[in-house]
């Protein structure tokens, strides 16, 4: 069988099902975790449980977009576009549809949090676990308030937290600008040492297991009653008896192939990785009110987030990663910012917050994408639920909220 993409997605689907004796080969126009698996800001996101479109990212529209260099930026020219996603995604964020939302997302992730701890186990890659937890920060008090119904929900599905200030929040974090009046310390959030590293190792126990590589650029798919066809970009064709589809933010064109229409957003997003010392940062911070967080890698310090909504041809805008730089500069007066390395990525995202994680309307053809910002935290999870469809097997959750066809 043959998956489309080398991602941390298309790689934990590879690693499970030659786990159960598939015979697997990765198609990627790069390589291993070489795009926007690369460079994610690392964390094991399993408490991030409430959706987008609920966190109110469309009452914060008005005053973001009035900052094009601020936590979200559309380009005028790509907004009639970009139009219809944005109907959606305010729709997803209705009040009817916030107790289904939160629900499958928690489910989610507490699958997630499972299958990525037995994977690190299995693959042994369990040294490049982290967990030191996260800190999250507020400038006012009015922010501190509007973040309590957000943490009263987290706590409704055992997540653990607590708010700090004062000489608490300087030990856990030194050299904190006082701007910071309060924070949230979450024990439990994790990180990887580096996505890219974690990713290439979980490939390598795949590889171990027999999945093979082919560095190709995929034009298009074909499928039938007797397995699937991807046609390659110089013009030759593989056969697969089943195709996974994980192709991350250019998985809708391939979809699209097989008569699935599946309205897909880019979230391009940006960092800046600087040398480890550039400033002694003890776990992630989250600056939840300008859209980034500072993760400390074994490869260095990498300052990124934010979202661009401008699809996949624009080139990218670096003066968005070099704001966020000159914020953190504030927040962390002594940050050294020389050094660093710039990156943009793209996030798969769809309206509803959800992947689409199911069969196509054609036969022998799965689908696994549109993770947004939680395709690593979100990773293992998803390849233990295409590997469960693939077998015909009984998958751990009710895929009914995933389906390719809710759209």
């Amino acid at each position: 069988m043959a998956i489309i993409g080398g991602g941390i997605i298309g790689i934990c689907a590879a690693a499970l099902l030659s786990e159960a004796g598939r015979s697997v080969t990765v198609f990627d126009r790069t390589g291993i975790c070489e795009e926007t698996s690369s460079g994610n800001a690392a964390a094991f996101a399993f408490s991030d449980v409430l959706p987008l479109a609920h966190k109110g990212m469309i009452r914060q529209l008005p005053k973001w977009l009035a900052d094009p260099l601020g936590p979200l930026a559309i380009p005028p020219a790509y907004l009639p576009k970009l139009l219809p996603w944005l109907i959606r995604f305010w729709r997803a964020g209705a009040a009817k549809h916030y107790e289904t939302s939160l629900a499958t997302q928690a489910g989610m992730m507490k699958l997630a949090e499972a299958e990525w701890m037995s994977l690190l186990d299995r693959s042994g890659t369990r040294p490049m676990l982290r967990e030191e937890g996260s800190l999250e920060f507020y400038e006012s008090e009015a922010e501190f308030r509007a973040s309590l119904p957000g943490w009263a929900e987290r706590q409704r599905f055992g997540i653990g937290f607590r708010h700090i200030e004062g000489e608490e929040m300087a030990a856990l974090q030194p050299g904190l600008s006082p701007r910071f009046v309060k924070g949230t310390f979450v024990p439990g959030w994790k990180t990887v040492a580096d996505p890219k590293l974690l990713g290439k190792a979980v490939w390598a126990y795949a590889e171990k297991l027999g999945a093979r590589f082919e560095h190709a650029r995929v034009e298009r798919v074909e499928a039938g009653a007797d397995g699937a066809t991807i046609v390659l970009a110089d013009g030759t064709r593989r056969t697969a008896s089943k195709l996974v589809i994980a192709a991350g933010a250019w998985s809708h064109l391939l979809a699209k192939n097989l008569g699935d229409r599946i309205p897909l957003e880019t979230e391009r997003g940006y960092n800046t990785t600087l040398p480890s010392s550039a400033f002694a940062v003890k776990r992630q911070l989250i600056f939840s009110g300008h859209g980034f967080v500072i993760t400390p890698l074994q490869t260095g310090l990498r300052v990124g987030g934010a979202v661009e909504l401008g699809g996949i041809d624009r080139p990218p805008n670096f003066a968005r990663s070099k704001a966020m730089l000159e914020k953190a500069k504030r927040f962390l007066p002594g940050l050294d910012p020389s050094g660093g390395r710039e990156w943009m990525g793209y996030r798969p995202s769809l309206p509803d917050s959800l992947p689409v994680i199911g069969a196509a309307r054609a036969p022998n053809v799965y689908y696994a994408f549109g993770h947004g910002h939680l395709g690593l935290t979100q990773s293992a999870a998803t390849g233990r639920l295409i590997r469960d469809l693939v077998l015909g097997q009984t998958p751990p959750l009710d895929l009914t909220p995933f389906r390719p066809q809710r759209f």
